[in-house]
């Protein structure tokens, strides 16, 4: 598979190319709106729990362009940052209609090209080896902020504004499943406990919980959520879409009258209908389905 490792290498770097001449034609083009909202890069500890808070710190002019341009490169791991959870970029920059000729190709070309890394990536059958592939053709590449496409609207719609998506992850299991699940999390080791025999113990204990149930049980893990900036683009009531805010949005329109949003921060609040969940494993935020 060495041969897909230099195709890996070779897609990376032409893209990167392409990227360079996108960002160097959009400073060129006339710019009527640039704005970028800055959030906290995530940390490690961020992996470990959903956020009740986001600050955002809003950019405009030509400080806002910078950020914008350097966002679209900005999928390399950085010491002390989280490598499982990818830094966001929300922004938008609003161009003249003629610079659409011109950028377009450009943007099409890159986000093809990020698709075809993508694919080839996924020709290697685990995790393991994926990453091995990754990392050997693009050292410190993080995959999730590479693979994300650079959205754009030349449409001329009424509004583009931003928001907070909350995304659900709920996955069903099988009694077995999750037990098989626990004895594989047995050998691992747990950074946060020191002692490997306390972090075995908890796990037995966590075994001995989920064995006690009925074969036929159902189990269902459901984690935090997270939230994501989001852009929403309306044309009218009944023609409308939204896409994801982790990279700055383009919009090729000279309409004056566009409605343009903002990202606000983020504070998490409650659902006074929402039911709390009883987890007999939390640290998987693993509970007993309907």
């Amino acid at each position: 598979m060495s041969s897909v490792k230099t195709q890996l290498r070779a897609i990376f770097d032409l893209t990167g190319d392409y990227l360079q001449a996108l960002t160097e034609t959009v400073k060129k083009q006339p710019i009527h709106h640039s704005r970028y909202f800055e959030l906290p890069a995530p940390t490690t500890d961020d992996e470990r729990q959903a956020l009740s808070s986001i600050p955002v710190t809003a950019h405009d002019g030509q400080q806002a362009l910078l950020r914008i341009c350097n966002s679209y490169t900005d999928f390399y791991k950085q010491q002390g940052l989280s490598s499982k959870m990818a830094r966001r970029h929300p922004g938008l920059i609003v161009l003249a209609k003629q610079s659409e000729s011109e950028l377009i190709p450009y943007i099409d070309k890159i986000n093809e090209l990020k698709m075809e890394f993508k694919k080839l990536v996924l020709t290697y059958d685990n995790n393991d080896a994926r990453f091995d592939a990754v990392h050997s053709a693009v050292p410190g590449l993080q995959t999730l902020s590479f693979y994300r496409r650079i959205h754009y609207e030349g449409n001329s719609p009424s509004s583009v504004r931003f928001t907070w998506m909350k995304k659900h992850s709920t996955k069903s299991l099988s009694r077995k499943l999750a037990l098989t699940m626990l004895e594989r999390s047995s050998a691992y080791s747990n950074p946060r406990m020191i002692d490997q025999t306390q972090w075995q113990r908890l796990v037995e204990q966590e075994k001995a919980k989920v064995a006690s149930l009925s074969h036929n049980e159902k189990l269902r893990i459901r984690r935090p959520i997270r939230v994501t900036p989001e852009v929403n683009v309306r044309f009218s009531d009944a023609r409308r879409y939204h896409v994801s805010g982790a990279l700055p949005f383009i919009v090729f329109d000279d309409n004056p009258d566009l409605k343009l949003g903002e990202l606000t921060s983020y504070t998490l609040k409650e659902d006074p209908r929402k039911r709390e969940y009883e987890y007999l494993v939390e640290r998987l935020y693993l509970a007993k389905g309907e």
